[in-house]
């Protein structure tokens, strides 16, 4: 089921590209959009793990150099019963995580310095379940392809602004400058709309079930509540940087402070961190405290020799 959404995405982030590309040149425009869509569409579904890796500066850690989060993770994916994904830590001092890869054999968890520096050993477990629950799930696949595609989406109605005004007096050239206009506006509200279709209901699905694998839902909904606190406080370069990347993380770990915050489709972490609490109660675990969690806060992951 998870590869089917993927391949209607697909399609449907391609129609759009398509559109784009016939607002910028018309028929012409469309045609050579169709192709860049396929090429894409390739080049994403094999490499765009690397592709967000590589935007948000995550260097891969091991055993030896990072050996008590390499020991955490191989703990977790057993109790997950998955494959050990590689694990990446991004140079970052705002709190935050994300998973990635095609599938459970090519999975990959990624955690900031800042995350690392921050959280306990029970909250930090709680956050690497939650990424381990979306490979499980197969969402990986889905919001990495999309976060890629919806980039260069955006990107591109970016660069119907430079070069869509000039064909305004031609007939074959798409709907010209109002077009432009249009779409510079619409495409990136279309590309946010496709993401929070599949990203709000997935973020409670992986907090769920990251809940079960590390046995404590008051762990996660801990550190849900220190890294909304640390992201609304320290601001992500990287993430900035590359918008349409915000999906992908635990929290939104983007400042808001520019219309890339349309990019920013999680559910409240309000919202998330009660639906734990009624799961913990659910599981006999009772509740957390709600302590107030200062950015520079220190946990036992931030000393530089972890990661080496």
């Amino acid at each position: 089921m998870s590869y089917l959404r993927t391949a209607i995405l697909l399609a449907g982030l391609t129609a759009l590209f398509m559109l784009i590309g016939y607002l910028i040149g018309g028929p012409s425009g469309a045609l050579i959009a169709f192709f860049v869509a396929a090429a894409t569409n390739f080049v994403t579904y094999w490499n765009a793990d690397k592709l967000v890796l590589s935007t948000q500066g995550a260097q891969e850690v091991d055993e030896h150099t990072a050996p008590e989060l390499v020991h955490m993770v191989v703990e977790l994916a057993q109790r997950a019963e998955l494959p050990m994904p590689r694990v990446f830590v991004m140079d970052n001092p705002q709190p935050n995580a994300f998973a990635t890869g095609r599938n459970p054999q090519h999975g990959a968890v990624a955690v900031t310095t800042g995350l690392l520096g921050m959280l306990s050993r029970d909250e930090l477990a709680g956050v690497i379940s939650h990424e381990l629950a979306h490979i499980k799930n197969h969402d990986t696949l889905l919001m990495t392809v999309t976060a890629t595609i919806a980039g260069a989406i955006s990107m591109l109605a970016q660069f119907g602004m430079f070069f869509g005004g000039g064909n305004r007096g031609s007939n074959n050239s798409g709907m010209g400058i109002v077009g432009t206009l249009l779409m510079v506006v619409l495409a990136p509200l279309a590309a946010m709309l496709v993401q929070m279709a599949i990203s709000r209901t997935r973020e409670y699905a992986a907090d769920n079930m990251g809940a079960r694998i590390s046995g404590n839902p008051a762990g996660l909904a801990a550190a849900l509540a220190k890294i909304d606190a640390g992201a609304h406080a320290i601001e992500n370069v990287h993430a900035e940087q590359n918008p349409a990347s915000a999906p992908l993380f635990i929290i939104n770990p983007l400042s808001g402070a520019r219309m890339d915050n349309l990019f920013a489709t999680h559910p409240a972490t309000q919202n998330r961190i009660a639906a734990l609490e009624q799961l913990a109660a659910d599981m006999g675990r009772g509740s957390f405290v709600r302590a107030p969690a200062s950015p520079a806060a220190g946990g036992p992951w931030g000393r530089r020799s972890h990661w080496g």
